[in-house]
């Protein structure tokens, strides 16, 4: 795993293994940015389930102005943390040990890009984007990009519009806005 563009171009990021880790590829990632580079430059972002930090990152190195990274796994917060570190991106990145919804029920940020890549098959994907509606996590023009698989189901959100989705194998990249 790298970063693919942008300042940090072709750093190698810290990863572990594991039955329960599903990294996103490269090739995923670079679909994605192709598809959302216009809402990068100075964006906030938010990644929830935030892994390694991959997708946070990439979007730092892109010229995103700062990133939030939660995940309530302790390992995956020490990768994101050694991974800052490397990059040298600690004054951008923040990085929260805590469930997403546990975040989003204290916080009262607002965010022009929100990853949300949460483990899939296991009833994630509803409950937090209706927590992103009801919490008001998104700024005017701000956009979610979900990562799901072809097991996931997912309806319309209220309060959302589904701009884009893409297949790549059996992942799927859906982007979302506010309506």
């Amino acid at each position: 795993m790298r970063i693919i563009s942008g300042i940090r171009y072709g750093h190698k990021l810290i990863e572990f293994k594991g039955d329960d880790i599903r990294p996103t590829t490269d090739r995923v990632k670079e679909s994605v940015f192709n598809i959302i580079q216009s809402h990068v430059i100075d964006a906030d972002v938010l990644d929830m389930f935030s892994g390694s930090g991959a997708l946070s990152f990439e979007a730092i190195s892109r010229g995103a102005n700062r990133a939030v990274c939660i995940d309530k796994d302790k390992r995956s917060v020490e990768v994101i943390r050694k991974n800052a570190q490397d990059l040298d991106f600690t004054d951008k990145c923040e990085i929260i040990n805590a469930s997403c919804f546990d975040y989003m029920a204290r916080t009262d940020e607002k965010f022009d890009i929100i990853f949300l890549d949460p483990p899939y098959n296991k009833g994630f994907i509803e409950p937090v984007l209706e927590g992103i509606v009801e919490n008001e996590l998104l700024r005017d023009g701000g956009i979610v990009v979900l990562e799901s698989d072809n097991t996931d189901y997912h309806r319309e959100i209220r309060g959302l519009e589904l701009l884009k989705q893409h297949r790549y194998g059996r992942t799927y990249i859906t982007v979302y806005s506010l309506k």
